[in-house]
């Protein structure tokens, strides 16, 4: 039985409605790629943004991310582009974790082909000398490099201290001061062994040093740390040094305040003191140094070269005080004996009084 010319015409008129249909459906869909595709502003109105990228961050997470920040036009587009290698058939996309400066006018194409390209911007971190390892560590989770909590788990690690060779209970004092460039979310390890590359190689310049087994190095590293805290003029460092080092030869306590401030604030977890008691120097903790003689059991900071050099190679002197006389420019009186100091704390040294 032959199909009736109306029945016909309606098949050919659903035809027609579906390939037109699907013609508006390709043309708006051209259409929309075009525009997703073009950068969001011309170069003379860009703008720029920062794309932190987290060590296994979705496509699709970080497409939408780039959209938030009005650097493409679509989330969706990107995702479809990375999907389906539409830039690029011959090789998959591979996101690579980074922190990226990503413009408005760059291109879609652009914008895919600089997050799988590695060229990332890296976190740059100042640590100042003297810090502890614990304020490391905040400084460290502040500005997206790690977790505090897993810094400081690596920072007491047994088998990253057994691969240095470090004779101490952590990294306390180990972990050098410098400008450092990190990626956002890396492992702790990974974070201690930068510091920690970067102490080895820096004493490695300090002769004295080259034959010292690990123990005679931490020695070193404990007096550096109290130094650290103690000395404001570069020329100063060796003269306090010296001072320390005089009275660790003579078993008299180091009286170093710095210690007091470690065991306050690094140990007890207390806000740092205005002022030291007489109170705080009767606390009873091996960190207090007006209670007993030597060196303390670790650093009490992390020293940079200036006092590692200086506890390292202390100056020949016969001091045994000194006190800082002169706030504004940092410098200290030395003294070797007790009633030449107290006439320097209260005002009345002398070059004579000193014996020189």
């Amino acid at each position: 039985m032959k199909n009736s010319p109306k029945k016909n015409n309606l098949f050919l008129k659903i035809i027609v409605w579906l390939f037109a249909i699907l013609a508006v459906a390709v043309c708006i869909a051209i259409s929309g790629w075009s525009i997703a595709i073009k950068p969001v502003t011309s170069v003379e109105n860009e703008y720029q943004v920062k794309i932190s990228v987290p060590s296994g961050a979705t496509v699709k997470k970080v497409a939408e991310e780039l959209e938030s920040q009005k650097v493409i036009h679509s989330s969706k587009a990107f995702y479809l582009a990375a999907r389906y290698r539409l830039f690029d058939h011959e090789k998959p996309f591979t996101l690579k974790s980074g922190v990226y400066t990503v413009k408005s006018s760059m291109s879609l194409r652009e914008v895919y082909s600089l997050l799988q390209s590695g060229a990332q911007e890296y976190i740059t971190v100042s640590i100042p000398e003297g810090l502890t390892m614990k304020k490391i560590g905040n400084l460290l989770e502040e500005k997206g490099v790690c977790l505090k909590s897993d810094f400081l788990a690596s920072c007491n690690s047994k088998e990253l201290l057994y691969e240095y060779n470090i004779s101490a209970e952590n990294f306390e004092g180990y972990l050098f001061p410098d400008t450092y460039f990190f990626t956002p979310e890396m492992n702790g390890d990974e974070v201690v062994r930068k510091f920690a590359d970067n102490f080895k190689n820096k004493i490695s310049t300090i002769e004295s040093l080259k034959s010292y087994s690990s123990k005679q190095i931490h020695d070193v590293v404990i007096l550096a740390s109290i130094v650290e805290r103690e000395y404001r003029v570069d020329s100063e460092a060796p003269l306090i040094a010296s001072v320390f080092t005089n009275r660790i030869n003579q078993n008299i306590g180091l009286y170093s305040c710095a210690t007091i401030e470690y065991v306050i604030t690094e140990i007890e977890d207390k806000p740092h003191p205005e002022r030291i008691t007489y109170d705080d120097l009767k606390i009873d903790s091996p960190y207090n140094t007006y209670k007993w003689a030597g060196l303390p059991p670790g650093p009490i900071s992390n020293p940079g070269l200036v006092a590692l050099n200086a506890a390292a190679n202390p100056a020949k002197t016969n001091y045994f005080y000194f006190v800082l006389t002169d706030k504004q420019n940092g410098t200290h009186t030395f003294s070797k004996d007790f009633n030449t100091h107290k006439a320097a704390e209260n005002g009345y040294y002398t070059k004579q009084a000193a014996g020189k």
